[in-house]
Parts: C-alpha cells; structure tokens; sequence
C-alpha cells in the first residue's frame, strides 16, 4: 500500500472515530421522559338534576380515557343522594366502563341531592392508596357542583382546601379538574383551591372549554 493510500485510509478512519463521537455525545445528551402511571379518579355526578348533561358527560369521560396509557388506572364514583365506586381498572376497558355507567348512573327521581362533599373525601382517599401503589394521582370532577340534600354530605368550601393541601403532603404531584358547573361555580372553585394546587395543577372548564381542557389536564399528569 502507497504512502497515499495510507494517509487516506488514516483520514477515513479518523473522520469515522470523530463522526461516533459526535453521535455518542448527542445521543447521551438526550433525555428520555420518564415514564409515570397515573390513576385518575372520576367523580360522576348522576343525580336527579344532572341528568340533562349526564349522557354528555359520560361521553366527556370516555374521551378522557381514550387518552390515557392502558398502564394507567381509574376508578368511577356516582354522586347523587350517595356516592359509591361503580368502577375501576384500565381506561382501555370501553365496554366495562360502558356497562357500569349505565348500570349505576340510570335515573331515579328519588337521586335528587348531591354527595360531593362524601365523594371528594373518598377519591382523596383513593388518591393516597394509589400514590403508594406507584401511581401519579388525580381526580377529575364532572357535574354541575351543586349542593343539593343532606348538607353533611355536601362539600364544605372552608374545610376542603385544608384537607387537600394535608393529602399534597403525601402527593405533592396532586392534579385535580372539575368539568361541566357553571362558570359561577367554578370561579368558586378556582379561589377555593386555586392557591393550594396552583395554576397548573388545577383545571376549571364549562361546557364549551370542556374539550380544550383535556390537553391541560394530560400535561398536568405529565404527559
């Protein structure tokens, strides 16, 4: 081999080792996201007087699921004169969330008040069970928010904020979204609770901003 083809082989090769390490350094300097579960819990509101918006909100609550990982978990609670979970497993699962909803959801004059004090209670409690299970929490609120019956079941707007800033002790990662009350209710929500989640973590939208807040609530989740 001529001297020039070796000065030529040793140009090769070093352009080779230089062009590696190029893309060595770049690919280690790429940061792949993690990966989190998250488990959402939903609060249904299937009460006597929510039941115009009910098949809109169910709807609202499918299309939700459809844009979660199928790793991820969710648990359904109804809230009418009592709130009680109706489901849980993977959002993938369209036809046992389907069948549970219109199971458990169905009208009943008598349905008339509205648990959502009892309800907000058992998803933080589901938030911190899941949390320990490996899972980011969050809970997503859909119904109009208003307090109708037995007043002990209703949410009490002084004491909330304390009690889910003590479960952010636990999850400081806590999203929440309340969906479908009327713009009033939700202005009430956002001062209530504004200061203990913050900006990001807490989601407020009526019925026309409803669609629009998903991808808040997915970025919230860290997606």
């Amino acid at each position: 081999m001529t001297n020039k083809h070796l000065i030529t082989l040793g140009f090769l090769i070093l352009t080779v080792a230089l062009i590696g390490k190029l893309i060595y350094s770049g690919l280690k300097n790429i940061k792949v996201d993690e990966f989190h579960k998250a488990a959402i819990v939903f609060v249904v509101d299937s009460s006597a007087s929510n039941q115009k918006m009910l098949p809109t909100e169910i709807k609202y609550l499918k299309s939700l699921c459809s844009l979660l990982d199928p790793e991820d978990a969710i648990k359904i609670l109804k809230v009418s004169e009592k709130s009680y979970l109706i489901y849980e497993g993977s959002p993938s699962d369209s036809t046992g969330i389907t069948k549970a909803v219109e199971a458990f959801t169905k009208y009943d004059e008598k349905d008339y008040g509205t648990a959502y004090g009892e309800a907000l209670k058992k998803a933080l409690e589901h938030c911190l069970t899941m949390q320990k299970e490996g899972y980011v929490p969050s809970v997503v609120v859909i119904g109009d928010l208003e307090n109708e019956g037995n007043i002990t079941k209703q949410i009490n707007w002084e004491t909330l904020p304390k009690n889910i800033s003590a479960v952010k002790e636990y999850i400081p990662e806590l999203s929440m979204m309340f969906v479908y009350a009327h713009p009033e209710k939700l202005d009430l929500v956002k001062t209530k609770l504004n200061s203990v989640l913050g900006e990001t973590k807490l989601i407020v939208a009526n019925e026309q901003n409803a669609q629009k807040a998903q991808r808040r609530f997915l970025e919230a989740i860290g997606r």
